[in-house]
């Protein structure tokens, strides 16, 4: 019997939705959308963690300016309660990816641990 597992990744993806964590992520996101310092400064701080996480994987150092603006931008997001609750929540579903991945990943292990 041949298993399409699309079918079950795709039935995967509407319950992940309809999680408690997926929730709470997508109402700590319409929260800071309607701050528009929030956003901004979200903004800000993603797109800096991503140019120097682009410079890492080229070998390219940061330097001095880049990395006090760096620190800068961090400690004002950690400072806006929503932002901070916003990553809280993300953190909180990320648990749950984990937990998925550990589970699909297990019969590999599995596999191998009969070796």
């Amino acid at each position: 019997m041949t298993v399409n597992i699309y079918d079950d990744i795709n039935r995967l993806e509407m319950g992940f939705k309809q999680t408690e964590q997926f929730e709470a992520l997508v109402a700590a996101v319409e929260v800071v959308k309607a701050d528009e310092d929030a956003q901004r400064l979200f903004v800000a701080f993603r797109d800096m963690q991503m140019e120097l996480q682009q410079q890492q994987a080229m070998g390219v150092d940061m330097t001095e300016e880049q990395l006090t603006e760096a620190q800068q931008v961090a400690e004002q997001a950690q400072t806006n309660e929503k932002i901070m609750a916003m990553l809280q929540a993300e953190m909180q579903l990320s648990e749950v990816l984990n937990e998925v991945n550990r589970i699909l990943v297990k019969p590999i292990q599995d596999l191998y641990n009969g070796l």
